[in-house]
């Protein structure tokens, strides 16, 4: 199922289900976030608003979503920036009235009659979804539940705060455009989204959040800083401009160079292959829908969607020992996956990717110093950006494979690795894959929002038994080895977007595809400034020479744009003692340096690898 239509699906069902509680033990439960209650609370009191204004509005849902609420109406005439206004004020005397929410039960007859009496054709519709699906169980249509506060009645399931004058600052966002129950052949309805926060001071600072992502927009970023773009010749596919390329290449080869430092071996594997790896591997029957397939010469091929089975044919290509293991295979494999072109999303959603893949077999009794080693990886590579991560341990699914007690012992590695590591973790109960426990790493960016980035993956079952893999152990025999695999970056594309927006297009230093711009202040010290230039890419530096027929302060302030981590200034006195005084991005002017002395700095500063200044400064005063 998609995610789309399961999210839609979860807010549908349970709508009308008969009540197990209290209506006072309803008020204080809580979906999820513990602002949830009072989202939809608020998105209760939008409808009842939008109704008011625009009578014969036709109400879809409203629920709780993360930061905010939202709901669904079919008003007559498109929602204006204007009428959002129109209706934070009607709900503000709705909030001001404090009307209680009352919750009643009605008999599925009369509930669905007193929807239909009100035209509300997309309830009637929900109520008899759930009419249907309690028939084919043998079971009795469910109790409708209604909550009511002031002259506003609507199917809900909650919960709700006490009363309207529970719901704290407000603010009503956008309007969009979707689709009834998320399908495409079902009316399009506006979309009005919400957020509501317990004190002034955090709605503050949630706007000031989404106004600094929009700035920080990596899409956006990508535009001003000349680093890719994307064209609808190839959607969900980064065209890499120069200074971009640049930065991926970086980025490729400093995790190369902890690959090496661990005997990781490099390999490269054909991204275009037959379908019957697929369906050795069980990838076609779970995963075609997002494959590109094509036809050759009556064949069946697709691009490979993930790196894993192909990694076996280089494990499989002699006989292995088990002095040999582990066996640490890396691969920047290029990906694809055919997502629906509604769902691209710059860099953080694409078609084609590559992602800095590994799979490493081994004995089972290496697993828990490989695991440590990994997380070592995780830890230098974040500490690069300034990223902390978080970790997530997933254990056997329902539907696992392989042997219980083989889980149970790996299992037990890896919550001990875990512990002894003293990692934080938090345990997601049955969300191991179908072949082994995982552990999924997350990190939080510069606004507080949580990406999913690296993952360790134990797999006890699936490359080693459907691929027949086994190695000879210390008696001669031929075993099964076991594979982790594993990804410190994950989507390069995606972890460079995260970066842009997590910096703000402020890179570090070292992986800065413009490390320095040489600024001469007149024509006739352009000659020296292409001398500092050539010295400071004998260093290793990416540097820059403007000397363009813009004044100086034109100059600085083109590079401040570009994020350029910093400024030389060359005049007369420069010239002459073949000096400079470093101008940072941040607007600090650092003391006169000589060039040579200046170079040796900057190359020890890019081999250190900081994540430089802090990645964001919060408000300094509220913003209402």
């Amino acid at each position: 199922m998609d995610e789309k239509d399961k999210d839609q699906d979860e807010q549908d069902v349970g709508l009308s289900a008969p009540a197990k509680h209290s209506a006072e033990e309803l008020l204080d439960a809580a979906a999820g976030d513990p602002l949830d209650p009072m989202r939809h609370s608020a998105a209760h009191v939008m409808a009842e608003a939008v109704l008011d204004l625009f009578p014969g509005t036709k109400l879809g849902i409203g629920p709780a979503i993360e930061g905010g609420f939202y709901y669904d109406f079919e008003v007559e005439r498109p929602l204006t920036p204007e009428d959002l206004a129109r209706i934070e004020d009607r709900m503000r005397a709705s909030v001001k009235a404090d009307h209680p929410f009352v919750r009643k039960e009605l008999d599925p007859d009369k509930g669905r009659a007193f929807f239909v009496e009100r035209d509300q054709p997309y309830k009637v519709e929900i109520l008899d979804d759930l009419r249907i699906a309690a028939d084919a169980v043998g079971e009795a249509a469910p109790v409708v539940t209604t909550y009511e506060h002031g002259p506003f009645i609507d199917l809900c399931r909650g919960p709700h705060v006490a009363s309207t004058g529970k719901i704290g600052p407000f603010k009503l966002l956008s309007v969009a455009g979707a689709y009834w129950r998320g399908r495409e052949d079902r009316p399009m309805l506006q979309r009005i989204y919400g957020t509501v926060w317990s004190t002034q001071e955090e709605l503050d600072l949630y706007l000031w959040r989404r106004t600094e992502a929009r700035r920080r927009d990596h899409r956006r970023l990508g535009v001003q800083l000349d680093l890719f773009s994307f064209h609808d010749i190839s959607p969900g596919a980064a065209f890499w401009h120069p200074k971009g390329w640049t930065l991926y290449r970086t980025l490729e080869n400093a995790m190369r160079e902890i690959q090496e430092k661990r005997g990781y071996q490099e390999i490269y594997t054909p991204p275009l292959v037959s379908k019957k790896l697929w369906e050795q591997s069980g990838h076609w029957d779970l995963y075609r829908e997002h494959m590109f397939v094509l036809e050759s010469e009556e064949q069946t091929f697709s691009l490979k969607p993930m790196n894993c089975p192909e990694s076996t044919f280089i494990y499989k290509s002699r006989m292995r020992s088990y002095r040999e293991l582990p066996l640490r295979l890396s691969e920047y494999g290029k990906l694809h996956r055919n997502e629906l072109s509604g769902v691209l999303s710059g860099l953080t959603r694409v078609r084609h990717f590559v992602t800095d893949d590994a799979h490493i077999y081994l004995r089972p009794d290496q697993i828990e110093a490989e695991i440590e080693g990994l997380f070592g990886e995780v830890r230098e590579a974040y500490a690069w950006f300034g990223l902390d991560p978080t970790f997530t341990f997933g254990t056997r699914p329902d539907k696992a494979l392989g042997d219980p007690a083989l889980w149970d012992r790996a299992e037990a590695i890896m919550r001990d690795v875990l512990e002894r590591s003293d990692i934080p973790f938090r345990v997601k109960d049955k969300d191991g894959a179908f072949y082994g426990p995982k552990i999924d790493i997350q990190v939080e960016d510069a606004l507080g929002r949580q990406w999913q980035t690296a993952t360790i993956q134990l797999d006890l079952v699936m490359l080693p038994e459907r691929f027949d893999l086994t190695y000879v152990d210390e008696n001669g025999e031929h075993v099964r080895p076991v594979a982790i695999h594993r990804a410190i970056y994950g989507s390069l594309e995606r972890f460079i977007g995260v970066v842009l927006e997590h910096t703000g297009g402020a890179l570090p230093f070292w992986c800065s595809p413009v490390q320095a711009v040489v600024v001469p202040i007149a024509d006739r010290h352009n000659d020296a400034a292409q001398e500092l230039a050539a010295l400071l890419r004998e260093h290793h530096l990416r540097v820059e020479v403007d000397d363009s027929s813009n004044r100086m302060q034109n100059k600085i302030r083109l590079a401040q744009e570009q994020k350029i981590p910093y400024m030389l200034v060359l005049g007369d006195r420069e010239v002459e003692a073949r000096s400079a005084a470093p101008r940072t991005r941040e607007g600090e002017q650092q003391p006169v340096t000589p060039w040579r002395e200046l170079a040796h700095r900057l190359e020890a500063e890019a081999r250190e690898r900081s994540p430089g200044p802090p990645a964001i400064q919060r408000p300094p005063v509220e913003t209402r």
